[in-house]
């Protein structure tokens, strides 16, 4: 099956200052895995919650603020009613009207990822009906398509499995302290595809690849070995200091824009080597008082 490819995401932005956050997406996106993380995060998580009934639990919120409560909630919302564009634009108007700060956080994958995952558990889409699997996952894209324009925040998932996806989303919802960019250092293989919520995309095919050098082989990226091999060469020296050097003007600029989540995509070619020693070794110059870096092994382990 060809790889259907994700629309262009709006800017990303992590959710500092929202006390309330819709979370909704393609159907096996990784909605229940995100409400996980909230849950655990300390934000108080309803799970689908029908769209009409937004505004009602802004209300018990707000009761229990008045008994002096601090309360963030989330709402994982089926947004396949075809009334949910003029409820969501009502409850939004609404939260903001009785004091909430509310974000729309859209999770999306490609189609081939949505199959892949559908069929692995074995169980129809939603909107299936009596078609095909595959029917049911555009029909919903383009009921949706209007509404992931909206949101504030779009986050890829195509790539990840459950526990890589729980450690990108996680540091959208943290309380807001501490710095003031959470840079994702996101290692890939070219021929798995590029991630398609990627800010900037780097390509290490210039590094001479360790996979022909027997002794290196097995190993990846974050063995001491690899490492020595990939960024040893002069090439990689230079690679670092520039893109550090680039960051720098990027990340006031996010700043002074209100811009608090980016990805920086580095890729391989099969995600195993030259990626991942440069994405460790990125995440280490990138990191500050003011970035927060974590990374994201895509690929690792799929060869």
């Amino acid at each position: 099956m060809p790889e259907s490819p994700v629309p262009d995401a709006p800017e990303p932005a992590v959710a500092t200052g929202a006390d309330f956050i819709i979370v909704t997406g393609m159907s096996g996106a990784g909605r229940s895995t995100t409400a996980n993380v909230m849950e655990d995060q300390g934000w108080y998580v309803v799970d689908n919650l029908p769209p009409q009934l937004l505004v009602s639990m802004a209300e018990l919120g707000n009761q229990a603020r008045a008994e002096g409560r601090e309360i963030k909630i989330a709402a994982v919302v089926d947004v396949r009613s075809q009334h949910f564009f003029t409820e969501f634009e009502d409850a939004a108007q609404h939260l903001k009207a009785t004091g909430w700060t509310p974000q729309l956080l859209f999770l999306d994958a490609t189609d081939e990822a949505l199959v892949r995952r559908f069929e692995s558990v074995r169980r129809p889409h939603p909107l299936q009906g009596e078609g095909r699997l595959l029917d049911g996952i555009q029909h919903e894209r383009e009921i949706l398509r209007d509404l992931r324009s909206r949101a504030q925040i779009v986050v890829d998932t195509s790539g990840l499995n459950v526990h890589q996806l729980a450690r990108k989303v996680a540091p959208l919802f943290g309380t807001g302290d501490g710095p003031s960019l959470r840079l994702a250092l996101l290692s890939f293989g070219f021929k798995y595809g590029v991630p398609l919520d990627a800010d900037f995309v780097f390509d290490m095919r210039f590094l001479p690849n360790p996979f022909w050098v027997p002794e290196l082989r097995s190993l990846d990226g974050r063995d001491p070995e690899v490492s020595a091999h990939v960024l040893g060469q002069t090439e990689a020296g230079e690679f670092l200091d520039r893109v550090v050097a680039l960051m720098e003007p990027v990340t006031r600029g996010y700043h002074s824009e209100g811009r608090r989540y980016v990805t920086l995509a580095i890729g391989c070619t099969g995600g195993k080597h030259r990626s991942v020693a440069m994405a460790e070794a990125l995440a280490e110059r990138l990191s500050s008082n003011r970035i927060e870096t974590f990374l994201v092994h895509r690929d690792l382990g799929r060869e």
